[in-house]
């Protein structure tokens, strides 16, 4: 199986908002192109996220390119933690740097007293 085939989901997820292309080269899928909005490189960068080996397989240079006058501000970013979460292992998923768990527990401190006690289920703001 290819990499386009394992990376389907996150393809698929990609057509009509992406403007650009996956290929495969020199054994990693790479993602090129430009979005409208910041919602859509993170709807494209989860679809990535759920294959486990994402890190080591895929690059995505994912410009956002809308964000004109009028436009709603943007919501901010939240994800839902899992069983076995961590937030230094959330900050590396959605921020690229495993230390900026405490800009996440800072964020959050309305609902964490502790960055090491989060619960499954729990909506913590990461942007």
């Amino acid at each position: 199986m290819g990499l386009r085939d394992k990376y389907a989901h996150a393809i698929q997820t990609a057509k009509g908002k992406f403007q650009g292309n996956a290929q495969e080269q020199n054994g990693k899928l790479i993602f090129r192109g430009s979005v409208a909005s910041e919602e859509q490189k993170n709807e494209i960068w989860t679809a990535i996220k759920t294959v486990p080996e994402w890190q080591s397989e895929v690059e995505a240079y994912i410009d956002v390119t809308g964000g004109g006058a009028g436009q709603a501000p943007a919501s901010p970013k939240t994800y839902t933690v899992k069983p076995g979460d961590t937030l230094s292992k959330i900050a590396k998923m959605h921020l690229g740097d495993a230390n900026a768990y405490m800009r996440i527990f800072e964020m959050n401190k309305d609902q964490l007293s502790d960055p090491d006690k989060i619960k499954p289920g729990q909506v913590l703001k990461i942007a």
